[in-house]
């Protein structure tokens, strides 16, 4: 499945919720790599470990995950024979105990869970290394019975210390010293004892100065009667620290010795970890495992987004038996693209063995792929249009899909003329059908809705809404198309209902009325004749007045009025003219052609960026430049 899908459908977000539920990193990492499964057994298996570790939950509350962590980082420095530490050892240690734990809890859990204490068997106990890492390290530090050289050393250093100790405490309280001291206490500077004096005073001791305050005004010497003997102890500290690292080494050869299978423990309690936060999350959504079948049936009852709140309404959808592709009607807002959206996150969920927000009896087909286009792929980058690069991802679609395909579209087939979209959008969906792939599709297209209603293997559906308050109802209704919904809002808007019949009629038949256009223009130009205006004509030209080009006898709207020479621009077949206001006649004045408050700028903004979106889409440079060029000063 591609990113497009995943991205589209907020499959990442959804793995998210999940990995709030994992106790360690090792599940956040699995989940971060999870993806759907595209085989029917897989699946399977999947929602019976959700559902195995769901039941486990419920009977006990506690699973021990105690001194579980991600050791991954410590393996791969053992594989590059790196050198351990003895806090990186104990974490393993500490792992290895929780791996033995977590194998003896599994394993009793048979009879609730057959197939997660099944994994258990597989992993390996080294109590031996456990017992030699528990002997050798104490509180993260090596400990004395380590090794006999060890023990030896570290009494001699002890022993070594109370001599110094003693000394300087002698030192220190000596009435001869006691003027040249700047605290009475035994201090420690570079590994060596020292004392701490004032610094007018540093030549009145024999010893050697080790270190300086940071103010200048104490000297750490080293008195000459402990030089020797700091010497000495430095040197089995040496010697101690030498003997350290031959037992970490020791201790990390037997981790090296063990590796593959410390590694395979790591990858099954990180399984452990992402399985039980999907069990976990199923009992916060309250969620089922469905029923399952790999011949593109979908039957969802009481079905809801996953990342809704609990709130939304639920949806009760089916494709897959008596039909095979869905065409889904309604008002904008209305509910149609989150119904897709839930479809699609739905069966990514259950292919990924998450339980879902449904009713028990919901069935979810197992696709090989899921395809989307649903969205504003829009690139001025690329110089692709809307509609463009639509038709780019619908081309990568049809390629891509067979009778394992599940293909969500949204408003299929808008971006372009509305008969033509319409006549592509039906050729599409015919295109998959003929290869056997489930479609849903959303339009606002009367044709596609007909086209469906006479195919034997399609479906209409619409989203209800209130005819009353005009509030969508989120519900989706399937087995017959939506009425015009935009006739009854606009009857509610207080439309007379002649303009309605008008409008029902051209819906209907397309024969469109132009005798008052006609009528009109025969009216002016007697009025014109009859007045002898000529001259007031020139003053009146405004914004969205028909004109006729006297020279050509071509008509034209008034986009820019009469400039300080006299001059209008005009929009002469898509064209855009500047014209004296003696070469043109006045046909229709503006306030016959459109409704009062009518927004006379959209007849030519709405142009210009139809004139644009062609040019983007030939490739036109000249159109790229006005695009960067408008980002630019934006």
């Amino acid at each position: 499945m591609n990113n497009n899908t995943f991205k589209t459908l907020e499959y990442s977000e959804l793995k998210e919720r999940v990995k709030e539920f994992c106790v360690s990193g090792l599940g956040k990492k699995l989940l971060d790599n999870l993806e759907p499964t595209r085989s029917y057994d897989g699946t399977k298996r999947r929602l019976q470990e959700t559902s195995e570790a769901k039941r486990i939950l419920n009977n006990t509350n506690h699973v021990p995950f105690d001194g579980i962590y991600d050791i991954s980082n410590i393996i791969d420095k053992v594989n590059k024979i790196g050198q351990l530490d003895s806090s990186e050892i104990v974490k393993v240690s500490d792992f290895l105990r929780g791996c033995r734990r977590i194998k003896k809890f599994m394993i009793d859990q048979e009879f609730y869970a057959p197939v997660l204490s099944e994994y258990a068997l597989s992993l390996s106990e080294f109590r031996d290394i456990e017992e030699e890492i528990n002997y050798s390290i104490r509180n993260n530090r090596v400990n004395s019975s380590a090794s006999k050289n060890l023990n030896r050393i570290r009494r001699k250093i002890d022993s070594l210390e109370d001599k110094i100790q003693q000394k300087l405490n002698k030192f220190i309280t000596s009435a001869t010293y006691k003027k040249y001291l700047q605290e009475f206490f035994i201090s420690k500077r570079n590994d060596k004892y020292v004392i701490p004096v004032k610094a007018s005073y540093k030549n009145k001791i024999d010893g050697t100065v080790i270190d300086v305050s940071t103010k200048g005004t104490t000297v750490f010497i080293e008195p000459i009667l402990v030089a020797k003997l700091n010497n000495e102890l430095n040197s089995l500290r040496y010697e101690e620290k030498l003997e350290e690292y031959q037992i970490l080494a020791y201790l990390t050869g037997l981790i090296h010795e063990k590796i593959r299978s410390i590694s395979i423990n790591l990858e099954l309690i990180s399984q452990y970890d992402m399985i039980f936060a999907k069990g976990k999350y199923s009992s916060k959504i309250e969620g089922i495992e469905p029923k399952i079948n790999s011949y593109g049936y979908i039957n969802i009852i009481r079905g809801k987004h996953p990342l809704l709140e609990e709130d939304c309404v639920p949806l009760d959808f089916t494709i897959g038996k008596d039909y095979r592709s869905l065409v889904i009607t309604g008002p904008n807002a209305g509910g149609k693209t989150i119904s897709l959206k839930t479809v699609g996150i739905l069966t990514l969920a259950v292919q990924s063995g998450f339980h879902i927000p449904a009713d028990k009896n919901t069935e979810i087909s197992v696709f090989e792929n899921v395809f989307v286009d649903i969205g504003d792929n829009q690139s001025l980058q690329n110089a692709l249009s809307t509609f463009s690069s639509h038709m780019k991802n619908i081309s990568e679609i049809i390629n891509k899909a067979d009778s394992l395909s599940l293909i969500l579209f949204d408003e299929i087939g808008t971006g372009t003329e509305p008969n033509e979209g319409a006549g592509l959008a039906i050729a599409i969906l015919e295109s998959l059908y003929k290869i056997g792939a489930i479609s849903i599709s959303t339009t606002h297209y009367g044709e596609i809705k007909n086209y469906a209603r006479n195919h034997p293997d399609f479906q209409n559906a619409y989203m209800k809404f209130n005819p009353e308050t005009l509030e969508p109802l989120y519900k989706m209704v399937i087995g017959e198309g939506g009425e015009s919904n935009a006739l009854w809002i606009s009857k509610k808007m207080g439309i007379r209902d002649s303009v309605l019949k008008k409008a029902r009629s051209y819906i209907n038949n397309k024969n469109y009325d132009y005798s008052i256009v006609n009528d009109n223009k025969i009216r002016k130009q007697e009025d014109l004749v009859s007045k002898n205006i000529d001259d007031s004509i020139e003053e009146e030209l405004r914004v969205g007045d028909k004109v006729s080009i006297l020279q050509t006898e071509e008509e034209g709207i008034v986009y820019k009025e009469k400039d300080k020479y006299n001059n209008i621009e005009v929009m002469v077949n898509n064209d855009f003219i500047s014209l004296n206001v003696k070469r043109v006649r006045l046909s229709i004045k503006r306030e016959l052609l459109y409704p009062e408050g009518y927004d006379l700028n959209s007849l030519f903004v709405s142009y210009e960026k139809r004139k644009l979106d062609r040019d983007i889409e030939r490739g036109s440079k000249k159109a790229l430049k006005k695009i960067y060029k408008e980002i630019k000063n934006k």
